[in-house]
């Protein structure tokens, strides 16, 4: 693989996953307390998978962002047949306890090689690393207290979360945030578009996304490559 002068990775199923235990429990929690037509819990966990998947598409179709308050009122009045008065609902109380849950249950380091693999890069000397995530139930302020937690946050120069600027891959303008902030972290060095490359596991959002820029792109864990290849 080519020596690049900065690299940007997707988060999700690229760097890290959920943890089981966060979307059970949290299944759990909205089937108890947000469920007065005692839907199965199967049930309140096809609306979750629902509602990912629709927003998502939406999200990288418009380039704009679907915030996790929104998303979570979504399943929840998706349970109900929309026909629950979501004026009740204690919204505080609700981000509240979904960030305390998935932070109770973290998300786990993608792979066992991922941490050697930016750890390599970072130590490569000249290089910059950043994140360009789309976020979704988990806001961006949460996966910065994640990444600290998991202590790989000293890797990256910078983190872009869609939830905080409002545009989502593969939106052109998300990934121009990027370049601005790479021309701002390297002032006084020449850093040309193809000494630049984004990471991820998403095809469209990633890989789209980044040609459209003019960057060079590399696929992950979606397909047979593995972040290894970064260094090999």
């Amino acid at each position: 693989m080519p020596y690049y002068h900065h690299y940007s990775f997707d988060l999700w199923l690229t760097l890290i996953k959920s943890n089981p235990d966060y979307k059970l429990e949290r299944t759990r929690i909205f089937h108890r307390d947000f469920n007065p037509g005692n839907k199965s819990i199967e049930e309140v966990a096809k609306a979750f998978r629902v509602v990912d998947l629709m927003c998502n598409a939406v999200n990288e179709r418009t380039g704009k962002n679907i915030d996790s308050d929104e998303m979570h009122l979504m399943v929840i009045s998706l349970i109900n047949d929309n026909q629950l008065d979501l004026k009740q609902i204690d919204t505080d109380k609700l981000y509240a306890d979904m960030e305390a849950l998935v932070l109770n249950n973290m998300p786990l380091v993608y792979d066992d090689v991922t941490i050697n693999v930016l750890d390599r890069l970072k130590q490569k000397g000249g290089s910059t690393l950043s994140l360009l995530s789309n976020t979704g139930f988990i806001k961006g302020a949460i996966l910065k207290k994640i990444l600290a937690e998991l202590k790989m946050d000293q890797y990256f120069d910078f983190q872009l979360y869609s939830d905080e600027v409002g545009m989502s891959k593969p939106n052109p303008a998300f990934f121009n945030l990027m370049l601005q902030n790479i021309k701002q972290i390297n002032k006084g060095k020449e850093i040309t578009l193809d000494s630049i490359i984004h990471i991820g596991d998403n095809p469209k959002a990633d890989i789209e996304g980044a040609n459209a820029a003019g960057i060079k792109s590399l696929l992950i864990n979606s397909n047979n490559q593995s972040i290894l290849s970064l260094i090999n």
